[in-house]
């Protein structure tokens, strides 16, 4: 272990990388992945012209969903802007409009969604409803010159538990947190061994009277003290510069997640065993890696997965880690309500170790 901490401190360059890699990951992927959908810019062809088209423009432009940034002249031109990707959607208010409303009939106004990117034009979708529907309910106020609160209907009153700002920064930054501890723990562990193995100098390591157990521990503990110093930096940084509140103990938080490290640096080892030059083994550590990310429940609901994408995702470590250091972070739980995620993160942990001490009992040999 002395030796490699001594070997480690020596190699500055890949030193500052291991505390570097994180922290810039952190900054780049936490305002990267913003499912947030917002200032979409928008076309509006207003065949109108009427105090009541300018309203209904009004109020789309309020809504902080749709930026107006260009009124063509004609069908023409907005399907031009769309067709070149200037905007993303564009209003079409088509001649009458105003008058219709007078005559409280219900004219119909046509949203044109880009729809080569699906996320952004679900988000456009249900915001260009959401905005009519409010627009028309104002319409009818001033109408009947009723009150809103006297009018008959249900009022439904949505309350969003955990995250009621629904910022995405507080849901995607801890799965980062995640992430960058697999990633970190697996590749780092996997390069080490096989750098060893490379250099020639594992042979002399099995000459001497050292176990084998001691010295996986003599490899691996330096560097999941590194991880784990970069993981605490990390939730600093998401802390600090990304707002995100932890809600739950910070303390748990933190033995979960070295609880958690067992498993990826597991992970690590048994490619370790597999690779033959440091090239193979960070290869195999994305193969293992980049799925991973996919079937955790990071970018994509678990619940809108297909039945069996879904259950190959039960064996996927990362998944259980995200659900543990999300349930902290934004709902505050104990260990009372994640005893199950523990116990199969520990399963895992067993297994994987059990595996890839065997097949590395086996490569010594």
């Amino acid at each position: 272990m002395r030796k490699e901490f001594r070997h480690m401190f020596r190699d500055r360059r890949t030193l500052t990388t291991l505390f570097a890699i994180p922290i810039v990951q952190l900054i780049l992927l936490g305002y990267a992945a913003n499912t947030n959908v917002e200032h979409l810019a928008t076309a509006v062809l207003d065949l109108d012209r009427s105090a009541q088209s300018r309203d209904l423009i009004a109020t789309y432009q309020a809504s902080n969903y749709f930026d107006i940034v260009i009124y063509p002249a004609d069908r023409q031109a907005l399907g031009r802007l769309i067709d070149r990707g200037e905007v993303r959607t564009g209003i079409v208010i088509p001649p009458g409009f105003g008058t219709a409303l007078t005559r409280r009939e219900r004219p119909a106004i046509e949203f044109i969604i880009d729809g080569s990117d699906p996320a952004i034009a679900n988000t456009a979708f249900a915001s260009a409803q959401s905005v009519g529907q409010a627009f028309s309910l104002q319409v009818l106020t001033e109408l009947l010159h009723s009150d809103r609160q006297e009018q008959p209907g249900v009022d439904v009153r949505p309350r969003v538990w955990y995250n009621p700002e629904m910022r995405s920064a507080n849901y995607m930054v801890p799965g980062l947190v995640g992430i960058i501890l697999q990633m970190l723990s697996m590749m780092t562990t996997a390069l080490a061994i096989v750098r060893e193995r490379e250099q020639g100098t594992m042979e002399q390591l099995i000459v001497t009277p050292v176990r084998p157990v001691e010295m996986i521990l003599g490899k691996v503990t330096p560097y999941a003290l590194i991880v784990f110093i970069n993981t605490c930096a990390v939730l600093v940084l998401a802390v600090l510069w990304f707002q995100v509140p932890i809600h739950g103990s910070v303390t748990l938080l933190l033995f979960l997640i070295a609880f958690a490290m067992i498993s990826s640096l597991a992970l690590g080892l048994l490619i370790s065993t597999i690779a033959h030059t440091q090239q193979e083994a960070m290869m195999l550590t994305y193969f293992f890696f980049l799925p991973s990310i996919f079937l955790a429940g990071y970018i994509f609901p678990l619940e809108a997965m297909p039945a069996p994408l879904e259950f190959v995702s039960q064996f996927v470590p990362l998944r259980y880690l995200l659900t543990i250091i999300r349930s902290v972070v934004l709902k505050g739980v104990g260990l009372d309500m994640l005893w199950r995620e523990v116990i199969i993160l520990g399963l895992f942990s067993v297994g994987i170790l059990t595996l890839a001490t065997v097949r590395f009992r086996k490569r010594l040999e």
